[in-house]
């Protein structure tokens, strides 16, 4: 063998040994190092930037796992290579440059959607879509099934079997009236007494009748009630074929059977249901607000005259937002707008209209 080659050998055997030495104890000296500023840190967790996760994760892809599951201290190679792989993926990743896709439906077709399917409970989706194409719109069958199912509402089989109670009312409108009691606390020889009103509205014009005012109503005197308003001349309830009644036991059995036996049906709501009855309470409110919480009833006739001037101001000259501003018992002809203007006063001007005078 050569002399000159094997001492080359040998020489550079050695220098790779010396410098393999070199570098494991410098990798040594690392790990120590990192071991103690970690137990700087008290075991807190490292946070890292994201430049610094994009260093390590280079470095650690090219030292592979076998390396880094020997020499990795802040954190594991899984995380390593998970950085790495996110890199990889935010390199290629396009969604910025993407073109967008199918539009949403416009607020203003889903509203129409869901009208004819509310107003129309028994239209399946095919009989929206074909109602839809006579209004101008297109749209597919899966697109209004996604719609309906988005905001509650059953197919048409399942939808058309429950009646609204808003379709209902609507329905049976002119025929259809409502009843309620509410109480006022009234000053009566030093003391209080708790007076029970009770009052009846035809839905359709909202005009009110306060039926009776007792501070012991009895079964008697609901019954004689229910005669004033089905009396075949006068009553209140004439040409009505329906009443909404709370579950109140003062509407007592006498008095639902003689409205029945004068053709007025009476329609119990659930328990807990006043929105089930919301044009009479909302006319509780609305006598409360503007008159009861202003006034100290003092005895019965105080009370009386104070809820008979509220009912008259309320159906001939109070405007009412349910419908469209206009009176509750019509006046002949339209507003005037020439002339005069008029205030009138009720309950020492408490309740207050406006009209215009002829000339």
């Amino acid at each position: 063998m050569n002399a000159r080659p094997f001492a080359l050998y040998f020489v550079v055997s050695v220098f790779a040994g010396w410098m393999n030495r070199k570098q494991q104890a410098l990798i040594d000296y690392v790990l120590e190092e990192n071991r103690v500023l970690r137990e700087q840190l008290g075991g807190r967790r490292v946070r890292l930037s994201d430049d610094q996760r994009r260093r390590l994760a280079i470095k650690g892809r090219a030292i592979g796992r076998r390396l880094l599951n020997e020499y990795a201290t802040i954190v594991t190679p899984d995380t390593i290579l998970a950085w790495y792989r996110r890199l990889v993926a935010r390199k290629y990743d396009g969604s910025a440059k993407r073109c967008p896709g199918r539009p949403r439906t416009s607020a203003e077709l889903v509203e129409l959607v869901l009208r004819l399917a509310i107003e129309n409970p028994r239209w399946g989706y095919t009989r929206i879509r074909g109602a839809l194409h006579l209004l101008g719109r297109d749209i597919g069958r899966n697109t209004i099934r996604r719609i309906l199912a988005a905001h509650g509402l059953e197919p048409a089989p399942e939808r058309g079997k429950r009646t609204r109670w808003s379709t209902f009312l609507k329905a049976h409108w002119e025929a259809l009236a409502a009843a309620d009691f509410f109480s006022v606390e009234v000053v009566t020889r030093g003391r209080l007494v708790r007076y029970m009103v009770f009052f009846v509205m035809k839905l359709e014009t909202r005009e009110v009748l306060v039926a009776g005012i007792s501070a012991s109503p009895t079964g008697a005197w609901m019954r004689q009630l229910a005669r004033n308003l089905t009396d075949a001349e006068d009553g209140f309830l004439e040409g009505m074929r329906y009443l909404n009644l709370d579950r109140d036991p003062l509407y007592t059995m006498g008095f639902r059977k003689m409205l029945g036996d004068c053709g007025v049906k009476c329609l119990r709501l659930p328990p807990r249901s006043p929105n089930l009855n919301a044009f009479a309470e909302r006319w509780v409110r609305s006598i409360r607000e503007e008159c009861l919480d202003h006034i100290v009833p003092l005895g019965e006739a105080h009370l009386r005259s104070a809820v008979r001037e509220y009912v008259a101001h309320y159906n001939s000259e109070r405007p009412h937002q349910g419908l469209d501003n206009r009176l509750v018992l019509r006046r002949d002809g339209p507003p005037r707008s020439d002339g005069a203007v008029h205030r009138s006063e009720r309950l020492g001007g408490m309740l207050k209209s406006y009209d215009r005078k002829a000339a």
